[in-house]
Order: C-alpha cells, then structure tokens, then sequence
C-alpha cells in the first residue's frame, strides 16, 4: 500500500518528504523559470516540474525577523500547504518568500492570503 494513502480514496493530509524542494540548485532553477505571484506578506514562485507530485519550497530571511518569527511563518506556509495541497495544480513547484518585516499572522490570515494568490495564478497559467 501506497504510504499517504488511506483506503476509501481520501489521501492522508501529510507533508512527505518527497513533496519539499531541499537542494539549492532546485531552488535557483524555480528562481529563474517560474511565475511570481505578490501578495501582502509573500511572493509565490509556481513551477511545472518533471515530477508527478506538488512540491512546496519555502524561503525566509532575516529581513523576515528572528528564528522564532521566521520558523513560525514557516510552519503557517507548511499548514496552509498541508491542508490546500489540491490548490497547487498537479506536477507544480511551490516556492513561498517571505517578505520583510511580516505581523505576527495566524493561519486564518495566511489562508485568505495564500488562496487568493493560488486562484491568481490559475487565471496566469
């Protein structure tokens, strides 16, 4: 059996390993060839890629703030990627940068956010 897979047809709402973008090179490759999105409080880089699976990438320099401010933004991008994953169009890259100097957000917030700049993007593609 198929690991994420949960009989009945609904898939477990899981961030695998193989769904996170890790090596640089793949990051400056997206950098390069994607299309961005602005919002408020981040840029989205959307790529098709070779693999048949949506792939999440996420970026937060110290513009952003401390290591606690950043690695909260961080976990918010993850949520909001675990539970919307079919709002990333199939075979796509995701990269999110986070832009200087972000509010404390709560995930309701990121979710407005992040959805509106997906629904975006099909209206680009």
């Amino acid at each position: 059996m198929r690991e994420g897979f949960v009989p009945g047809g609904m898939e477990k709402e899981t961030l695998r390993k193989e769904e996170r973008i890790r090596r640089r090179r793949e990051y400056l490759a997206i950098y390069q060839e994607a299309v961005r999105i602005n919002c408020d409080h981040f840029t989205l880089l959307i790529r098709r890629n070779q693999q048949a699976q949506r792939r999440l990438g996420i970026t937060a320099s110290k513009k952003v703030g401390g290591a606690v401010t950043r690695n909260r933004v961080k976990r918010l991008i993850r949520e909001f990627f675990r539970l919307n994953k079919s709002l990333v169009s199939e075979s796509s890259d995701l990269v999110v940068i986070a832009k200087k100097g972000i509010p404390p957000l709560k995930l309701s917030q990121v979710n407005k956010e992040m959805k509106g700049a997906l629904n975006r993007t099909r209206d680009v593609s």
